[in-house]
């Protein structure tokens, strides 16, 4: 996908690459029961706090220009500490919010299945056209959380950028992004693990998908073989 409006090219005529690392919150709360957390502003876990932690020792060598979060406290709290570390601000984008599951927030799947069984089954079978009850359509999720992405790159003018958000809005913003059926989100990316890294390239041509859910440690260990003594990562 791409838009007419971003990057330009450098002086020679190539097209630059933003480069953005979509990162998911830490661990929360409701993350052992897999309830849908959406708008609901929940907790981070030790573990989760932990994960932040791991996040700010990966970003010392990461090179990174930005730091963007969702305006969510638990992905908030997972961006600051790796913010402080390189010594940037964590700014914030409203359009990085968490999709809206309606009468589904705070719900597991076994509730859903009880409350509003047949729009639990049409959502399984395709969430893209039946969205939970009273939720945000995936359609518009996507067009906003694509648009943040493309703002942040053009800020972002050929650099490295963290953004930290959440797993629906990525996985929708991901299939948007490689021309993915919407429908397919569930599939295609069962999920985005918490603390994981996930890196795009963004140019006016299109998006290359760089990688899907490292995990931190192969991150900082191909951060040291690559920079040598340049970065330490502790």
């Amino acid at each position: 996908m791409a838009t007419g409006g971003f990057g330009g090219s450098a002086a020679g005529g190539g097209a630059r690459m933003s480069r953005l690392v979509l990162v998911r919150h830490g661990e929360t709360v409701w993350h052992a029961e897999n309830r849908y957390a959406g708008r609901t502003d929940v907790a981070l876990t030790e573990k989760g706090i932990g994960q932040a932690a791991r996040l700010a020792r990966w970003a010392v060598g990461a090179e990174l220009c930005a730091v963007w979060s969702s305006p969510l406290s638990r992905a908030q709290l997972t961006a600051r500490p790796a913010a402080e570390a390189v010594g940037l601000p964590v700014q914030t984008e409203p359009r990085l919010i968490e999709v809206d599951f309606g009468r589904g927030e705070g719900l597991t799947d076994t509730e859903m299945k009880a409350a509003f069984p047949e729009a639990r089954a049409a959502f399984l079978h395709d969430p893209a056209a039946n969205p939970l009850p009273e939720s945000e359509d995936a359609a518009t999720a996507a067009e906003r959380g694509v648009a943040a992405l493309y703002a942040i790159a053009e800020m972002t003018a050929g650099g490295r950028a963290m953004v930290v958000a959440h797993n629906t809005l990525f996985r929708l913003v991901l299939c948007k992004l490689l021309g993915i059926p919407l429908g397919r989100y569930r599939t295609t990316f069962p999920q985005l693990a918490n603390g994981t890294l996930t890196e795009i390239g963004i140019t006016a041509a299109g998006v290359s998908l760089l990688s899907f859910n490292a995990p931190l440690g192969s991150e900082e260990r191909v951060v040291k073989k690559i920079v040598g003594e340049k970065y330490e990562v502790i």
